[in-house]
């Protein structure tokens, strides 16, 4: 089967309108996980360069989002809630600049992320609610770069 029909199959329970589940990296270096359990953080960013916003609108509010540390030994220990979702449309470097600064108090980004970020074309912010400690799992990690990783299932991702 071509890989572009398998990857239309794999995403059409997404399109359905189902409910998905969401495992993201949060950086080790950054702090962010322990800041989000203190509640001085409460919302993640992510960015694109390209044509679309990062998610391109594949995380909605209700969806329950765990977390991994970058770096880690891939054991998740904690999920939330999407609480909201604000995603950009095309924006200027200036205007990406002022996204990121808009949100910082509730971002808490370091300044190595404050530069990844800023200058991006899209940005979405994603406001987290209801994180609580979990059953820990292991992460089952494929061959893939992604800091995002959306599924039906979360067992299908787990060890």
């Amino acid at each position: 089967m071509p890989a572009q029909k398998k990857a239309a199959e794999k995403s059409q329970w997404y399109q359905r309108g189902a409910k998905a589940v969401h495992l993201v990296y949060l950086n080790r270096e950054a702090k962010e996980l322990p800041k989000l359990l203190s509640g001085e953080k409460t919302m993640i960013i992510r960015g694109a360069a390209g044509r679309k916003s990062p998610l391109g609108g594949r995380a909605r509010a209700g969806e329950d989002i765990y977390f991994v540390e970058t770096n880690s030994n891939l054991v998740v220990n904690y999920r939330a809630v999407i609480k909201a979702v604000i995603e950009s449309e095309q924006m200027t470097p200036e205007e990406s600049a002022s996204f990121v600064e808009k949100y910082a108090n509730q971002l808490q980004l370091s300044t190595k992320q404050e530069q990844r970020w800023t200058g991006k074309k899209y940005l979405a912010v994603y406001e987290i609610a209801n994180l609580e400690k979990i059953d820990s799992f292991y992460y089952k990690r494929k061959k893939n770069m992604d800091d995002w990783i959306i599924t039906e299932d979360i067992a299908t991702i787990s060890e």
